[in-house]
This record gives C-alpha cells, sequence and structure tokens, in this order.
C-alpha cells in the first residue's frame, strides 16, 4: 500500500470513528465515502462492518449507563430480520445507484427536520414502527454497514432526549452490525485482505472514538440534535460525490 492510499485510509478512519463516538452511529456514514475513492465495495463495506464494530465495543463501558434495552428492543429486532437481507444484496448492487439514492436521502430529509425548528415527538406507531424502521436500517447494515441513519431520521421526530437516542443507537448499531459482520465472514464474503487493511485502521478509529466521546458529553440536547443533522447531511453530500465524481 503506498503513501497516499494509506493516508485516505486512516482518516476515514479516525473519521469514522470520531462520529461514532460522537453521535453512536456513522462509522459507515463517514468513511465509506471516503474509503471507496481508494477501495473496492467488497473490500470497502466489511472493513466498514469491522471499524463500526470495535468503536461500539470501545465506548461500552462509558455509555452503559446509558441504555434503554426496552426502548431499543424493537429496533434491534427489526434490524436483525432486515439485516440478512442487506448481506445477501451484496453481490448484486450497484454501488453507483447505491450510493446516488442514499446520498440523496441523507441531503434532503435532514436538511427538512433542521428547518423544523419546532422541537417534535411524534408518537405514530408505536412500538410497530420502531421494529419497521429498524428493519430498513438493517437490511442498510447489512449491505452496506448504513445502519445508522434511518433509526436517527426517525429518532429526531420521536422526541427523544440526547441521552436516549444514543443509548439506543449504541445497542442497535453495535448488534445489527456486529451480526452482518458475523455473517458475511460465515458466507465468504470478507477476503484475507481485509483483516489486513482493519489492522492498520483501527488505531485510527479507536483514537477517533474516543474523542467523539469526549465530544458527546459536552452538548446539550439540542445541540446532539444538530450536529447529529449535520452529519448525516454531510455524509449525504460525500455519498453523492464519490459516486459523481471523475475518476
Amino acid at each position: 500500500m503506498d503513501a497516499p492510499t494509506y493516508a485516505v485510509l486512516l482518516f476515514g478512519a479516525l473519521a469514522g470513528g470520531f462520529v461514532s463516538g460522537l453521535a453512536g452511529f456513522g462509522t459507515a456514514l463517514m468513511a465509506l465515502g471516503i474509503w471507496l475513492y481508494v477501495l473496492s465495495p467488497a473490500m470497502a463495506v466489511p472493513l466498514v462492518l469491522i471499524c463500526s464494530v470495535s468503536s461500539q465495543i470501545s465506548t461500552l463501558p462509558t455509555m452503559w449507563r446509558l441504555m434503554d434495552f426496552r426502548l431499543a428492543l424493537p429496533f434491534v429486532l427489526g434490524g436483525l430480520a432486515g439485516m440478512p437481507i442487506g448481506a445477501l444484496l451484496v453481490a448484486r448492487a450497484d454501488p453507483q445507484v447505491f450510493k446516488t439514492s442514499v446520498g440523496a436521502m441523507l441531503i434532503v430529509f435532514p436538511a427538512a427536520l433542521y428547518l423544523i425548528r419546532k422541537p417534535m415527538a411524534f408518537r405514530f406507531g408505536g412500538r410497530a414502527a420502531d421494529a419497521a424502521v429498524g428493519f430498513a436500517g438493517g437490511i442498510l447494515g447489512g449491505l452496506a454497514g448504513l445502519s445508522g441513519p434511518l433509526p436517527t431520521l426517525w429518532a429526531s421526530i420521536r422526541g427523544w432526549t440526547k441521552d436516549q437516542r444514543r443509548g439506543v443507537f449504541q445497542i442497535f448499531n453495535g448488534t445489527v452490525l456486529g451480526a452482518a459482520l458475523a455473517l458475511q465472514i460465515a458466507s465468504g464474503f470478507v477476503a484475507k485482505e481485509v483483516f489486513w487493511l482493519a489492522l492498520l485502521a483501527l488505531p485510527g478509529t479507536l483514537v477517533g472514538a474516543r474523542i467523539g466521546m469526549w465530544t458527546y458529553r459536552s452538548l446539550s440536547d439540542r445541540n446532539f440534535y444538530d450536529v447529529v443533522l449535520g452529519l448525516l447531511f454531510l455524509s449525504g453530500l460525500a455519498l453523492l460525490w464519490s459516486s459523481i465524481a471523475p475518476r
């Protein structure tokens, strides 16, 4: 691996780890758009899963007291049901179409929610709706490690506190992405080279996660809400750019 490629790999790991430590999700949102410049989707997606799970584990002791397992349960059950579908689509999905469609979604919806400054607390659908959102998030998690965006957008209209969101994201993403990684390894989708790349990327991921965790503690509920929407919006721009930028 040459120096520029390693620099891109490390930068993506640091950015992804920081966002995951800050928001409880987002390794894929930040890292995937960066790593796809130097790695194929078949290499980048399992690498994202390895770094995502590692980031979640590294912040688990600090976040344990915030975790509401009852609140997270519908998301987790739905996510585990949807994740195998996404994993099976990995070999069939068109990466350009995928990046364009998900990128557009991550630009439009966060921007709309940001402009609606009035606090929202919709209870529509109850736990069944939470499970449906988790199911869709599980499909995206199995497909590209992007389990976080849909539950994050959904939480933004549920009116949860910062700690409630952070705890649910930690449980949901850790469970779904861990299961997706195990399934991809068992199915033979993870090449040996990915594990070598992970050894290079993990230091950046873990350092970024620790810095993100420190930053999280200093945010108010409103600040956290705005930061999460901003991260989703920027990740949407990154995915769109990576899908249309000249090679």
